[in-house]
């Protein structure tokens, strides 16, 4: 499947440049690049390309709503996550956002074209990482596991790991001040936490923000 036409998008630079000089190494063609999901969308839209390799946490529009979207407005195209969390919450969330390949970044450079190949023939890939865990159980029956936090929840903690205030999550999400504020006390009683600092540490550990966000928060 040489010549495959590929987007890539993640938020740091040297990661692009590392990952086109991987990928045209390997011969697929990068026809864009994105350092965020909403230009991801928009690029997406306009090259229709054959395969998007997408960073899972990206400021603003993350790597997930992207793929949502993009599965949406290009339907041929196929979905390559391309992250540093390997946790199950993450993976599970991926494949309900149509992903049809998860790789980790601590993974040889390899594997990420033979994730995008079999990606794009239809089949679904898991990095050597994801395997070793045992993770295509999630594949077995079809029946993936339920998340203990809906999406519009896990955007609640990502932002108020993000240090916003209710004010700024509730225009984030378009909704009115009282709903943000609702979501906020509605995950704190799910994950069973008490104050600001458990639903950071929640955030970390799920992969939901990087850790360096929100290490002032946890001072």
């Amino acid at each position: 499947m040489a010549g495959l036409r590929v987007l890539h998008a993640d938020d740091h630079p040297i990661v692009r440049v590392g990952c086109r000089a991987i990928l045209e190494r390997e011969g697929f063609e990068i026809v864009a690049e994105a350092a965020d999901g909403r230009v991801a969308i928009q690029l997406a839209q306009l090259h229709r390309p054959d395969a998007a390799v997408l960073d899972a946490r990206m400021p603003g529009v993350s790597g997930l709503d992207a793929a949502r979207a993009i599965v949406e407005v290009s339907p041929t195209t196929a979905i390559i996550v391309l992250s540093m969390y390997t946790d199950d919450e993450s993976v599970v969330a991926a494949l309900r956002a149509g992903v049809r390949a998860y790789v980790a970044k601590t993974e040889a450079a390899a594997e990420l074209a033979v994730a995008i190949r079999d990606a794009v023939a239809g089949r679904t890939y898991f990095s050597r990482t994801l395997r070793d865990r045992g993770v295509e159980r999630f594949l077995g029956d079809g029946v993936l596991p339920s998340d203990a936090l809906a999406d519009k929840e896990r955007d609640v903690v990502r932002l108020i790991a993000e240090g916003k205030t209710t004010t700024a999550i509730a225009e984030v999400l378009h909704v009115t001040p009282k709903t943000a504020e609702s979501y906020r006390t509605r995950v704190m009683h799910k994950l069973n936490v008490h104050d600001v600092a458990g639903l950071v540490r929640y955030a970390v550990t799920h992969g939901l923000i990087d850790a360096a966000v929100a290490i002032w928060l946890l001072l």
